[in-house]
């Protein structure tokens, strides 16, 4: 039944699940107001052709159109483009961003007329529907369409979707002006409020343009709107003030996330699970990004967990490694999971391993669990051991496994997978030594293979 329980299980799609790991408000700045207007000529992708004017302050239509060009790219390396010819196709779009913030304020137009703003979540909301809708209808001639937009070319399949690569440029105008933001002084010759905070709490320029450069709508967030909130948050929660600037140059996404309406209730929804809220400064300094996660992925995650047979004390072990919440259930999950069905082992087993290590359904299926699962078949242990010590896949194979299993093989003796694995080199060698040695006194010598094995020999 468990089986048949994971075979039917209905996961979201990848992008889908990212996508929703983000939830951002923005704070509405005093500045000079900029009047936006972009014109757009499309019938059957939802767009009249009609003039869309909206007065939007300049400096969040600057963030808006970044999430806009971070939405495009990521579902242009979705459609299968490499990140490289991604990133030229959005260094032409230009045109195109402009008619996708614009269209944003078309949908959510009653949002503006109030003053709420956007949230990062409801922009991929909005956006990307729209951007398969576009893609169901000018398939293989997308990237035409966003690149010389607004004249799109002829419906067609043909073509194939990656262009060809022009000269490659070091870094678009956008994100040089948003790392230039990064630098530039008030009226009084200051630097922002958000920069001479950040480098307050230990971060200089240069790993602030460097965090920018990673993620450019990072120099946009304010002060009080996002910034300070979340660091004081972090604070609050044991944080030491030394670890922030590591935190966020981690996942400078964290000063974007709404604390009510992502973060917190993610926070709730698995402490309700069992998970110690004393150790939640423990868990963002091991991996910032699990606060990325929205309630509604990680529960996604947990529902999966208990259909491998997890116990509620098993999902509260995952603390220990957090990011295996953020595992995409297709991608991850699933693949795995079924890696080891096909080997003989359990959903139970199964469950029993990952309750043990988390971490296991963060490896990759060709460069770590296969040739490791090979290896495992040429040594003198049964697959109990792996349900035991699942411990054993997150260890080199090269560097450690090979190296240790040959120095027990050698003298014929059989110690614990774990006694293998997991001791320090000297704690090793002291074990190793003491089981010959018994091995010895019980009569046990084969073959002369068992060697007398004094202190520091091999």
């Amino acid at each position: 039944m468990k089986m048949e329980a994971l075979r039917s299980i209905h996961s979201s799609d990848l992008w889908s699940l990212c996508g929703r790991a983000f939830s951002f408000t923005r704070s509405q700045p005093a500045l000079p107001e900029k009047l936006f207007f972009c014109r757009a000529k499309f019938g059957d992708s939802g767009v009249n052709g009609s003039s869309s004017l909206r007065v939007v302050p300049s400096t969040l239509l600057a963030a808006e159109k970044e999430e806009a060009k971070a939405v495009l790219t990521l579902f242009l390396k979705k459609q299968g483009l490499s990140k490289g010819v991604a990133a030229r196709t959005i260094n032409k779009s230009d045109l195109f961003i402009d008619h996708l913030v614009s269209r944003l304020h078309s949908v959510h137009k009653s949002r503006y007329l109030v003053g709420r703003e956007l949230t990062t979540l409801e922009i991929r909301d909005a956006l990307t529907p729209y951007l398969e809708s576009l893609l169901e209808e000018y398939g293989n001639v997308l990237v035409d369409l966003v690149e010389n937009f607004p004249n799109a070319p002829p419906p067609a399949k043909q073509k194939a979707l990656a262009p060809v690569s022009p000269p490659v440029s070091t870094l678009d105008s956008k994100k040089l002006k948003a790392i230039s933001r990064v630098s530039e002084l008030d009226s009084s010759g200051d630097l922002r409020p958000q920069i001479l905070y950040l480098i307050e709490l230990g971060m200089d320029l240069e790993k602030i343009k460097l965090i920018t450069r990673r993620f450019p709508a990072f120099s946009y967030y304010s002060l009080e709107g996002k910034i300070k909130p979340v660091v004081e948050f972090l604070l609050d929660l044991g944080i030491p003030k030394a670890q922030i600037p590591t935190i966020l140059g981690k996942r400078p996404q964290l000063c974007g996330i709404s604390l009510s309406e992502n973060l917190i209730p993610t926070m709730t929804f698995l402490e309700n699970l069992g998970v110690d809220k004393t150790q939640w400064a423990k868990v963002i300094q091991r991996f910032p990004a699990v606060l990325t996660y929205s309630r509604q992925k990680v529960k996604q995650t947990v529902d999966f967990l208990y259909e491998m047979g997890l116990s509620a004390e098993g999902i509260v072990l995952l603390q220990r490694c957090p990011q295996s919440l953020g595992c995409s259930i297709e991608a991850n999950l699933k693949p795995v999971t079924e890696f080891f069905l096909e080997r003989g082992f359990t959903v139970e087993e199964i469950g029993t391993m990952i309750s043990r290590f988390g971490a296991l359904y963060t490896f990759s299926l060709t460069e770590n669990l296969i040739p490791k699962w090979e290896f495992f078949l040429t040594m003198d242990y049964d697959k109990s051991e792996l349900v035991k010590f699942p411990q054993y896949f997150g260890y080199s194979l090269e560097e450690r496994i090979k190296p240790r299993y040959a120095r027990v093989k050698v003298h014929g003796v059989k110690l614990l997978l774990n006694q293998v694995l997991s001791l320090s080199g000297s704690n090793f060698e002291n074990v190793l030594k003491k089981k010959i040695e018994k091995a010895l006194s019980d009569g046990c010598h084969e073959n002369g293979k068992l060697k007398k094995f004094g202190i520091g020999s091999t």
